[in-house]
C-alpha cells in the first residue's frame, strides 16, 4: 500500500518516491507458465504521485527480472523487464466532485474499471500485472537465432547444428516396402531350379 495522505487535495501537489517490493504470487506476475517474475523476488518502483481534482494520478516504471524458458529449446532464460504504467485512483466521493450521476447503472458499471483510494493509501498489484504482462514477450526466446529442438529425436540443435535425419516420402513408403518384399523373393528363388526341370528328368 502507498500512502498519499501528504499530497492532501491540493490539485497541482507532486510526490516522487521509489521503493523495492516483493513480487507477489499466485498468481505469477507475468504471464502463468510461460515467464515472470518469481514470486518473492525484487521489483523497483519510481513512482510520481500527482494530486488532480478527482484524485491521485500514478505514474511510474517497475523494472525486475522475470524468468521462464525459451518456446524453442526449452532452456532457461530471464528477462529484464522495464513497464512502464499511469492509473488514476480516485477519491471515494469522486462522484461528488463533479461526475455525472444521472444514471446509476452507468456509474456502476463504470466504477468496476476504475481503482480508488482507501482511507488515503492505495493498492498497485494488479496495475503491477497489467503492465508487467504487457512488458513481456509472449514468446520468449534465449536468443533470436535459436533453431530449437529436432521434431525426430528432440536433440538440441544448436549443440549439433550437422544433425539430421535421412527423410523417407511416407508416398513412397508403401512402394519401398513392396520393392524389398520383391527383391527378397529374388534372392529365395536364385540357385533353384526352373519349375518343371525335376518333372522331365523323372520322365
Amino acid at each position: 500500500m502507498f500512502d498519499t495522505h501528504e499530497l492532501g487535495r491540493r490539485p497541482g501537489a507532486l510526490k516522487r518516491l521509489t521503493r523495492s517490493v516483493d513480487a507477489p504470487g499466485s498468481p505469477v506476475l507475468g504471464i502463468d507458465g510461460v515467464i515472470g517474475v518469481p514470486e518473492g523476488a525484487p521489483v523497483e518502483l519510481d513512482l510520481r504521485l500527482e494530486s488532480v481534482m478527482e484524485g491521485v494520478l500514478v505514474t511510474g516504471t517497475a523494472r525486475a527480472t522475470a524468468e521462464g524458458e525459451c518456446v524453442r529449446c526449452l532452456e532457461p532464460l530471464t528477462v529484464e523487464v522495464d513497464a512502464d504504467f499511469q492509473e488514476m485512483f480516485s477519491y471515494p466521493d469522486a462522484d461528488d466532485r463533479g461526475r455525472s450521476t444521472a444514471d446509476p447503472a452507468d456509474d456502476a458499471e463504470d466504477d468496476e474499471d476504475r481503482f480508488f483510494l482507501e482511507d488515503g493509501l492505495f493498492d498497485l498489484e494488479s496495475v503491477l500485472r497489467d503492465a508487467v504482462v504487457l512488458a513481456l514477450p509472449m514468446q520468449p526466446v534465449c536468443k533470436e537465432t535459436c533453431a530449437g529442438l529436432c521434431s525426430e529425436c528432440g536433440i538440441r540443435l544448436d549443440e549439433n547444428p550437422g544433425h539430421h535425419h535421412d527423410a523417407v516420402d511416407i508416398r513412397w513408403a508403401a512402394l519401398q516396402g513392396l520393392a524389398e518384399t520383391v527383391q527378397d523373393g529374388e534372392k529365395d528363388n536364385m540357385g533353384g531350379a526352373e519349375p518343371g526341370v525335376d518333372e522331365k528328368q523323372e520322365k
